[in-house]
């Protein structure tokens, strides 16, 4: 397999576990979801709305917006997407997917680009690179939605990159 095709592997887990946690939220009770907690999030739906406005943002990036084009359209969803029920937002995640996949297909996953992060500076990074930081910035917040939950008295699901081997 190439490095190209491993980073479309790792984006095919990413878009699999984001599909596995959304629907362990489907299963508990509604008002879980929208729930003020005390932690790095407010809620639940913050964090899921922020996994999808950074995926919306980076792939922004990927099509040759500049990030300041990308965050406007972050900080411009930003509201309607955190309203959203978790039914809404598995829709919304499978048509994000679905768009980054054609996207993805007709790039050069390591074409260089250069992002201008109003925060940190120039960055020179490739397509794929972007992509392993989409994979490893969800798994990084899919976790804090399993405490989460914890902290609420509900289990989490198991989404890991080994139980999606298993799984295809």
């Amino acid at each position: 397999m190439t490095y190209p095709e491993q980073v479309l592997k790792l984006y095919d887990y990413h878009v699999w576990a984001n599909g596995v946690i959304i629907d362990r939220l489907k299963e508990l009770p509604q008002h879980i979801y929208h729930k003020d907690i005390q932690s790095g999030f407010s809620s639940v739906s913050k964090v899921l709305s922020h996994i999808y406005l950074t995926d919306y943002t980076w792939f922004d990036i990927i099509s040759g917006k500049s990030m300041d084009e990308a965050m406007a359209s972050y900080n411009q969803l930003r509201e309607a997407v955190e309203k959203k029920s978790i039914e809404e937002m598995k829709k919304i995640f499978i048509d994000l997917s679905e768009r980054n996949k054609a996207l993805l297909s007709t790039k050069d996953m390591e074409k260089v680009i250069v992002v201008d992060n109003p925060y940190a500076g120039l960055l020179e990074t490739s397509i794929s690179e972007s992509v392993l930081h989409v994979v490893t910035h969800g798994s990084y917040h899919r976790g804090n939605i399993a405490t989460m939950l914890r902290q609420m008295g509900h289990t989490s699901v198991m989404q890991d990159f080994g139980l999606y081997l298993y799984s295809k």
